[in-house]
């Protein structure tokens, strides 16, 4: 695999790209040819806070994952098992979809634990009707219902919104045109 190391103030030292390095060379058993395999690794340092980020990018989609604790270590730990959780609980969907295509960069011919056989599937419908309203409006609605996101029609951009929480406490919009 080719790593690129970024750091945001830290300096990226030798030890720190071996330790990156060997351990996403755990992620190697994933990718049919993990030598053309290019990975993005962003390191911030934040007062007490050590993030990493991880970006795979493959022919067809890419893989994200990041973590944040108070030492660097434990975070390319948290974000290994990420990355190693995302690929194996989407290996039959990315199976499925990419199956007529020829080279989608992962290998499937990996052992899977018990415990990891579950699919993820559908369990639950849910058909709404929304009027339009505006994004406070959307804000209150949804800190009443207690939800993860908030889908509206928003009346400002004429078009649905889905309201979220940013990990920073603040909101976020995407509006679906």
């Amino acid at each position: 695999m080719n790593i690129t190391i970024r750091g945001d103030k830290v300096s990226i030292t030798d030890a720190i790209r071996e330790q990156v390095t060997s351990k996403l060379s755990k992620l190697d058993k994933y990718f049919d040819s993990p030598e053309t395999i290019n990975i993005v690794v962003n390191i911030k340092v934040n007062n007490l806070s050590q993030k990493i980020e991880v970006t795979i990018p493959t022919k067809q989609f890419t893989i994200r994952a990041e973590e944040r604790s108070e030492d660097l270590y434990t975070s390319l730990d948290l974000v290994i098992d990420k990355l190693e959780r995302q690929i194996r609980k989407n290996k039959t969907r990315i199976k499925n979809k990419y199956k007529s295509q020829e080279a989608i960069d992962l290998n499937f011919d990996y052992e899977i634990d018990k415990e990891e056989k579950n699919e993820s599937k559908i369990v639950k419908i849910k058909n709404i009707n929304s009027k339009p309203m505006d994004e406070e409006e959307a804000i209150l609605q949804y800190e009443l219902l207690g939800h993860d996101f908030f889908v509206f029609k928003n009346s400002n951009e004429e078009c649905t919104s889905i309201l979220y929480k940013r990990k920073d406490g603040n909101y976020g919009i995407i509006h679906v045109k």
